[in-house]
């Protein structure tokens, strides 16, 4: 199977064009982790306004990404026919309504309603983020792009609970999330100023392509399928951490309320620390497996120390950052894993598909973790993250069995 894009530019390209593809890209991706996180810090406000249960707020979360993964799907199969700058455009300004719409809500449903309208605007970032990446970057610089990728995701969710928390304690949640829409389409306006740099033609489906490179003959390809196993419970631990783990913490070390905002910001931001380390691992696409399957046993082992240890109240966000920087140090090598079982022409319809198990994974886990917080089962809510990064082990290895097997002779 032919792996290589045959629209990837030659390595002469100047660094100023890529860097542009980059940073453009890159801010689209911050701001739809960011939305991700729009509801989960605020829900002790959330909680209280709207006299709910964390399972019911957990519910919301599950609206977003359930409606985000099939958003998901189908904006693969629209980028790959009309291109991705228009479904880009779209997925902002619908993320900055969906903010507004949050702000404005005076009912449980009416959160819910704005949950699907932002699912369907985060969905379509992925496939249109790494189309644009994989066919307008250079070769030599493609580890490097999913480095800094990865960097704006995790900035993203780094900067919702820093946002909107202290505007929440100084004004209002409803104050809190307005801000939130309004840099939404902030940076839809960034991205309408340099639209010229983000133009990329619809590849032609040619008549001797591979048969996986047309339609849905992709799904056929065992490797799609196990980086789309390998998403849905790395989704698990992104939603455990950012929804439960950090009042999980609270109340098993009795770490102070600002703390406890301060562990998910450390989390994030050590992620982006380490995925600068990972974009350098990456440039030998031969271990990306081994660093994947390392970093979330570091990563799994910090979890598990949280979950039996008992420590200072400083020690938390510390193993917090061990984890984000474990996890990032994997990312890069992890978006390679995918490329490489990536038929020519069809990086629209894979990613939309593959990511589509980050949606799904994000929408299950809060359902059966919330449970488990409204009963206060708060150390199974870190032991079974624990076994959740220990599944990421296993699949990291997987994906290259798999693909071993798929380019095996018959």
């Amino acid at each position: 199977m032919n792996n290589s894009s045959t629209l990837d530019l030659p390595a002469a390209v100047p660094l100023r064009q890529d860097a542009g593809v980059i940073g453009l890209v890159g801010l689209a991706h911050l701001i739809s982790h960011y939305s991700q996180l729009l509801l989960a810090p605020l829900f002790p406000w959330l909680k209280t306004e709207f006299n709910v249960s964390y399972t019911e707020l957990g519910f919301v979360m599950t609206v977003f990404f359930v409606v985000s993964c099939a958003a998901q799907a189908v904006s693969g199969f629209v980028v790959d026919r009309f291109g991705p700058r228009p479904v880009l455009f779209a997925g902002l300004a619908l993320i900055g309504v969906s903010a507004f719409g949050y702000a404005l809500s005076t009912s449980y449903w009416m959160l819910a309603g704005a949950a699907v309208i932002g699912g369907i605007g985060n969905g379509v970032f992925h496939p249109v983020d790494y189309t644009l990446l994989n066919r307008k970057v250079s070769a030599p610089r493609l580890g490097h792009a999913y480095s800094l990728h990865g960097i704006t995701g995790s900035l993203g969710w780094a900067l919702a609970p820093a946002m909107l928390v202290p505007l929440t304690l100084a004004y209002s949640w409803r104050v809190a999330l307005m801000a939130a829409g309004t840099l939404a389409f902030v940076v839809l306006a960034i991205q309408l100023l340099n639209r010229d740099k983000l133009v990329l033609a619809v590849a032609p489906v040619s008549k001797s392509a591979a048969p996986q490179d047309q339609g849905l003959a992709f799904l056929k390809i065992p490797a799609v399928w196990m980086c789309f196993v390998f998403f849905f419970w790395y989704a698990g631990v992104l939603s455990v951490i950012q929804t439960f783990a950090p009042e999980a913490a609270r109340q098993l070390h009795d770490v102070p309320l600002p703390l406890v905002a301060m562990c998910l910001t450390v989390y994030m931001l050590s992620s982006a620390c380490g995925m600068v380390l990972g974009g350098f691992l990456a440039a030998n696409a031969a271990r990306c497996e081994r660093i994947v399957g390392t970093a979330f046993g570091i990563a799994a082992s910090a979890a598990l120390l949280l979950a039996l240890g008992d420590y200072p109240v400083w020690v938390v966000p510390v193993l917090f950052g061990v984890m984000g920087f474990a996890s990032g140090m994997s990312g890069p090598s992890r978006d390679l894993l995918v490329k490489a079982s990536t038929p020519d022409n069809a990086s629209g319809r894979v990613y939309g598909v593959v990511y589509g198990g980050l949606d799904i994974g994000q929408a299950v886990t809060p359902l059966v973790f919330g449970v488990l917080m409204d009963h206060g089962q708060y150390r199974s809510v870190w032991l079974g993250l624990v076994v959740l990064q220990g599944v990421l082990v296993a699949c990291a290895f997987n994906v290259k069995k798999v693909r071993r097997t798929e380019l095996a002779p018959a």
